[in-house]
């Protein structure tokens, strides 16, 4: 855990954010996968996580912010508990860790909440993502579980997203834990891969480095000869000779930041020239657009300059055609670069996205897009220093898609489909780093991790 004092700072500016109230952060609680008893991995919801820090189930945080308290409501372990799980300390002296001298018993909480109602305090929650805490939720504040979403404060969100938001140098330093484990797994893969494996064999090994350093993935890791699947979670293809495979992976650090990071790796240890000159095309809008990232400048428009240095490369690669502004314009590289630059990351991989990712990421001055591929831009609005983004452009040849748009005759005066149909079968290329905004441009952050195609063939056969 960070010091007491940053989880007591914390509170006390979500406090002056919010001006009153009754603040609701329920923790999570151990789920069954198949039967009561046998249960997956513990996961602590991040928003508990940044304002009460303990990472144990069985939790619940109150913020009253009328009477300036923050309560911690959980049981100590019965001794049929201490039995199986073992001793723990108590929850008032675990409390101090995060600097809260309040603590109760968990059946407590609905009669404080009772009392603050009967008051007529204002009860603020945050969007719940799993069906136990909506029932929970609906529980002790006596209302049916389907009105849960209805009732979530948009005050509080805003204020948790404007906090969360904002990296600080300790947070920092954990993502970095998390991208020192990101450096191993992908160096790692680039080491094992070879024709005649099966991906799962990498795709295992990858994931256990993680629990090996660190707390575990910070999303399932993809791993796949078939790249052009943006979010490919089959892990049963054969490599073979002359295959690229794209590996998307992170790890979280013990505090459970989150790594991010994507590189394309060809099975046979080198690009052949097609796959080299694709992967440029790739990696050049990664560098440029890295490049412009820094305070004030909208990150949508980065993306859509990276978009234009996609579309470029492929009109010179004789797979697009006319004007490439005209072209980004009309949303016809999407075909090829259909997803956003990049998300912001922290606590959870996509941070702040459960929140409200239109919320997080756009305000009044810069809206979404309704257009194919521009619309998955997950952040669009100006960047401050202090936020941490991934960059991660991609070139994928998705057969369906290229054939719908083919038969719908969709931006055609900019794409030429014969050569997009002889691209099927190559697969995917996206390349991806975590960077963070400072004060006057940009850090990558993490030991570089190879990315150039010498590198990349070098670490392979090495």
């Amino acid at each position: 855990m960070f010091r007491p004092e940053t989880y007591a700072e914390r509170r006390k500016e979500l406090k002056k954010i919010l001006g009153g109230g009754l603040l609701l952060i329920p923790g999570n609680d151990d789920v069954a996968f198949n039967y009561p008893a046998n249960t997956y991995k513990f996961r602590q919801d991040s928003s508990f996580l940044y304002y009460f820090g303990l990472d144990a189930p069985g939790l619940f945080g109150i913020i009253d912010v009328d009477n300036d308290k923050d309560i911690l409501f959980g049981n100590d372990r019965e001794v049929e508990d201490v039995v199986w799980m073992g001793p723990e300390p108590p929850l008032s002296e675990r409390a101090l860790k995060c600097g809260v001298n309040e603590t109760h018993p968990f059946a407590e909480v609905e009669k404080y909440i009772s009392s603050a109602k009967s008051k007529n305090q204002i009860v603020h929650y945050l969007p719940q993502y799993r069906a136990e805490k909506i029932i929970q939720l609906s529980d002790l504040l006596g209302v049916r579980h389907n009105t849960i979403a209805g009732g979530v404060s948009q005050d509080f969100v805003k204020a948790v997203i404007i906090q969360r938001s904002l990296k600080t140098e300790e947070e920092l330093s954990e993502i970095e834990r998390a991208l020192d484990i990101s450096y191993v797994m992908n160096t790692t893969a680039m080491k094992l891969i070879q024709p005649g494996l099966i991906e799962r064999e990498i795709y295992g090994i990858v994931e256990g480095i993680t629990l090996s350093y660190g707390a575990g993935v910070s999303f399932p890791v993809i791993f796949s000869v078939r790249g052009e699947t943006l979010h490919n979670h089959h892990h049963e293809n054969a490599l073979k000779e002359g295959d690229i495979a794209v590996l998307d992976s992170g790890a979280e650090s013990a505090l459970h930041y989150a790594s991010d990071i994507t590189r394309t790796i060809p099975v046979s240890g080198k690009f052949s020239p097609l796959q080299r000159d694709v992967y440029n095309t790739v990696l050049r809008s990664q560098t440029e657009a890295i490049e412009m990232m820094k305070p004030g400048i909208k990150y949508k428009e980065i993306h859509l300059r990276a978009a234009k240095i996609i579309t470029e490369g492929l009109i010179d690669l004789g797979l697009m055609k006319g004007n490439p502004d005209d072209a980004v314009a009309a949303g016809a590289h999407a075909l090829f670069f259909p997803h956003g630059l990049g998300h912001l990351m922290g606590l959870d991989v996509h941070d702040l996205e459960g929140l409200g990712e239109t919320l997080a990421g756009y305000d009044a001055e810069t809206q979404r897009s309704d257009q194919f591929g521009l619309a998955y831009l997950r952040y669009g609005k100006k960047l401050e220093t202090g936020l941490v983004l991934t960059a991660e452009p991609g070139i994928y040849f998705i057969p369906q898609l290229i054939r719908n748009w083919e038969v719908e005759k969709k931006n055609e005066e900019f794409i030429n489909f014969g050569k997009a149909e002889a691209m099927i079968g190559f697969g995917g290329i996206r390349i991806e780093d975590d960077v963070v905004i400072t004060e006057n441009g940009h850090r990558v952050l993490g030991r570089p991790i190879p990315k150039t195609v010498e590198e990349i063939e070098e670490v392979c056969n090495s």
